[in-house]
């Protein structure tokens, strides 16, 4: 199958934050290619970082002052970007590599922010149009391959799965953290065969 893996960075978890940075990548799970070419970021528009400063936990603050302040001076605006992933999505590439059906999406842990802040900001109804109600999620796949032995139990934290698949560090940026997701799905994918073998 294909799908589409994207990744949000975000003032923080709670309900009140705000999406900063976007970015997105198709691949094929049956051939393992990302689709570099058809790979999109962008930075989204907030208020300065001294103004979300009182409102921000310690992580965010410790380490994604930097992001911030580039999404507070580069980044366009939430309804800018409803238009440019619409035209993305528009797109005959983008049509062409996913066919006439709904595009998949895949990423990690989404219901913890990605989706909620996406149906959010971009309307249930814009949600609705361009994706499947279904989607892949990495961390759901981890649990089920913890679950069936095929990985130790601390794979449940993307950043111990990331080290345990041997990729490093957790990038914290969303292009870097798009790709790398789909990257380690196309890992868990090879380590399901080899061990079924």
């Amino acid at each position: 199958m294909r799908y589409l893996s994207f990744d949000i960075e975000a003032t923080g978890l709670e309900e009140k934050d705000l999406i900063i940075e976007f970015a997105m990548v198709p691949f094929c799970a049956k051939t393992k290619k990302i689709n570099h070419d058809l790979e999109k970021h962008f930075y989204i528009k907030c208020p300065s970082f001294e103004e979300l400063k009182p409102n921000l936990n310690k992580w965010v603050i410790d380490h994604n002052k930097e992001l911030i302040e580039k999404a507070h001076s580069d980044g366009i605006t939430i309804e800018s970007f409803k238009e440019e992933l619409s035209k993305y999505l528009e797109s005959e590439e983008v049509k062409e590599y996913f066919g006439d059906k709904k595009i998949t999406l895949f990423g990690k842990s989404m219901s913890a922010i990605d989706l909620p802040f996406l149906n959010r900001d971009l309307g249930w109804e814009f949600m609705r149009k361009y994706f499947e109600h279904r989607q892949l999620d990495l961390s759901c796949i981890a649990y089920g391959l913890i679950d069936m032995g095929f990985i130790p139990a601390e794979c449940e934290s993307g950043s111990k799965l990331m080290k345990y698949l041997k990729m490093g560090d957790v990038a914290h940026t969303a292009l870097e953290d798009a790709v790398n997701t789909a990257i380690m799905y196309f890992k868990l994918l090879d380590l399901v065969s080899v061990k079924k073998a």
